[in-house]
């Protein structure tokens, strides 16, 4: 089988392993330990009964919840199936410019939506290994005729911009698309979420996941905030109905669920820093400093036999960077997972260490 280019691929590190799926402690995949909370669990079972009709295609009920969560006019929102589909369209669009500018290292799902509709691209590689990551981007096309492509916090980094430092692109671009996956992780009051601004520049596109803080990966939901007028575009070149039934629900039970919210980031900024503080305490790794819920790590052993070592002798995932060119085997990321397992981990990659 050939080795995944995401993380989270369980099929491949058993096989790899030799031992069943449910063996795999996961740390490859950023994904909350503490979910899903109950009451994504209870929707679930009490909407079965409506898989038997089609959903709304306009998703109305589901937009309205997401849109006075955030406090927008409901054209303001689109679902899609996962932050992956709502990526194509905003790709699609980015294609049109004459240049798109992609922060790098990057999300390889980036460059595959990107290179599906043959977009120019223009890698803007970020010095990771920096006190601070620098946008001051530099062009060879006119920046009005240009798009710009990022994430924040950054993947796989977990560095976060502050919304004055992303605030002067939209001046500067014609299309500015800013992937906020794991901006949820922060409290509210550390956001720095640009949805704020979106009524003000029609050139901003916001995509958001609700599967990687409410740990409901394989229910496949996210949704993108931006001008009703290109949300439209983007729902007349969609399959219909891309949001099933359940993941519908589902969402607007859990935007309400406040109370695993909190439990939530009262977890990780602990967990995340006993988890830092054990890795910087072992010889040849140095993990970079994050705002989300995983840690970049520098390395001096090669990632992919480390990860190789950890799935064979202990059953642990992590994610080598091979497929990050520009980080290649001097970098793995780890997902922030419970006390526990932090600590397997931490152990497993001291007798590995140790052992030389």
């Amino acid at each position: 089988m050939q080795r995944p280019v995401h993380g989270g691929n369980l099929v491949w590190a058993a096989q790899q392993a030799g031992c069943p799926i449910s063996s795999i402690v996961d740390f490859s995949a950023s994904i909350n330990p503490l979910g899903p909370p109950a009451i994504a669990l209870d929707t679930i079972r009490q909407g079965l009964a409506t898989l038997t009709t089609y959903p709304d295609p306009d998703y109305n009920q589901l937009r309205s919840a997401l849109a006075k969560w955030h406090q927008l006019p409901p054209e303001w929102v689109l679902p899609g199936n996962g932050a992956a589909e709502l990526l194509t369209w905003a790709s699609r669009e980015l294609a049109q410019q004459e240049m798109t500018i992609l922060i790098t290292p990057a999300f390889g799902d980036y460059w595959r939506a990107l290179n599906a509709f043959e977009a120019k691209i223009q890698p803007h590689l970020l010095q990771v290994e920096a006190e601070s990551y620098s946008l001051s981007v530099k062009i060879s096309s006119n920046p009005e005729k240009a798009g710009l492509l990022l994430n924040n916090p950054h993947n796989p980094s977990g560095y976060l911009w502050s919304r004055e430092t992303i605030t002067p692109l939209l001046e500067q671009f014609a299309l500015v698309v800013v992937d906020e996956a794991f901006m949820d992780f922060l409290p509210p009051h550390q956001q720095q979420s640009l949805i704020p601004l979106i009524e003000t520049y029609p050139n901003l596109v916001i995509v958001r996941s609700l599967t990687k803080f409410y740990s409901l990966p394989g229910l496949r939901l996210g949704y993108a905030i931006a001008h009703p007028e290109r949300l439209q575009r983007w729902q007349r070149w969609r399959d219909p109905w891309s949001v099933n039934s359940l993941a519908a629900i589902v969402a607007e039970a859990v935007i309400k669920d406040t109370q695993f919210q909190q439990k939530t980031w009262n977890w990780l900024l602990p967990t995340r820093n006993q988890l830092f503080e054990g890795l910087s305490a072992l010889k040849g790794l140095q993990p970079r400093p994050s705002a989300a819920n995983f840690l970049l790590v520098r390395t001096d052993y090669p990632s992919s036999q480390l990860q190789a070592k950890l799935l064979k002798t202990h059953r642990l995932l992590i994610r080598d960077c091979l497929s990050f060119t520009e980080l290649g085997d001097r970098f793995f990321r780890v997902a922030v997972r419970t006390v526990e397992d932090n600590q397997r981990l931490l152990d497993g990659l001291a007798t590995i260490i140790a052992e030389g």
